[in-house]
């Protein structure tokens, strides 16, 4: 699967941004999918994830009560929405599908990736 982020830009702290990530093929709705991010000089850490109906989400602390995340499986496309943004949020954003059943926290437990998205905050 190919998957597509898009909707970064730069935003004031306290803004909002929602970032979109489509896949390609017809078999989105077997993959839990997460959003992950990467700020300069450090490692890529989950941000948020959803189990393969939507039922189930799961997130960083640092983004509780902030971020939400959302599937349209008829849409092969999910979705970060991202409120009260804060210049510590600035980083690239990527999104990532997982084969497994559950799903975590641990990069190594997606299978694809999206090429990123750059989100930046300022203050």
């Amino acid at each position: 699967v190919q998957l597509q982020a898009s909707g970064g830009g730069l935003v004031q702290a306290g803004g909002s941004l929602r970032l979109s990530c489509t896949a390609s093929g017809r078999t989105f709705s077997t993959y839990g999918m997460a959003w992950f991010r990467q700020a300069p000089g450090k490692e890529r850490v989950f941000v948020t994830g959803i189990t393969l109906s939507g039922g189930t989400t799961y997130f960083a602390d640092s983004v509780k009560g902030r971020f939400a995340i959302s599937r349209d499986n008829a849409k092969n496309t999910v979705y970060l929405q991202m409120n009260n943004l804060k210049p510590e949020d600035t980083a690239v954003y990527y999104c990532a599908a997982s084969t497994r059943v559950y799903i975590g926290s641990n990069r190594r437990e997606y299978d694809y990736w999206g090429q990123g998205t750059q989100v930046t905050v300022s203050s």
